[in-house]
């Protein structure tokens, strides 16, 4: 009868073993999944933190582009009005004139010194001024 208590007592502690590593295994396989959505959700994180900051930079520049493209514009023409004597036939036209040069200095020292920020804020209310029919991608 001890014998096969003794027996008993280890095949019980064969099978508790086997339960044990058979159960960590499970343990192992199960958090599988787990880890990589981990590291999946980590590198989709990163490619879209990547992802933006790519389009933010093109933004930036073409927004950088399109200033200095609307400055030397304004140059241009501020030049040609100048060199246009016909802005100096009447009181009236050289006050307009004057009015118009010291609002784009103004404007432009604005740009110089707020950059792009500025441009958004302006075209954001711009945009919301003209209302929802407006612009060319509107049905």
């Amino acid at each position: 009868s001890a014998f096969r208590f003794e027996e008993r007592l280890r095949l019980l502690e064969t099978s508790f073993s086997e339960y044990r590593q058979t159960n960590q295994f499970a343990n192992v396989v199960s958090a599988i999944p787990g880890v990589v959505h981990q590291y999946m959700d980590q590198q989709m994180k990163e490619a879209v933190r990547e992802a933006v900051q790519i389009q933010t930079d093109r933004l930036q520049d073409s927004l950088q582009q399109d200033n200095d493209e609307f400055l030397r514009n304004i140059d241009e023409n501020m030049k040609n009005m100048e060199g246009n004597k016909s802005i100096q036939r009447s009181e009236e036209q050289r006050n307009l004139y004057k009015v118009l040069v010291e609002a784009y200095e103004a404007d432009k020292a604005i740009l110089e010194t707020y950059g792009d920020s500025t441009i958004l804020k302006r075209r954001r209310e711009d945009d919301d001024q003209e209302g929802p029919s407006a612009g060319p991608n509107r049905g």
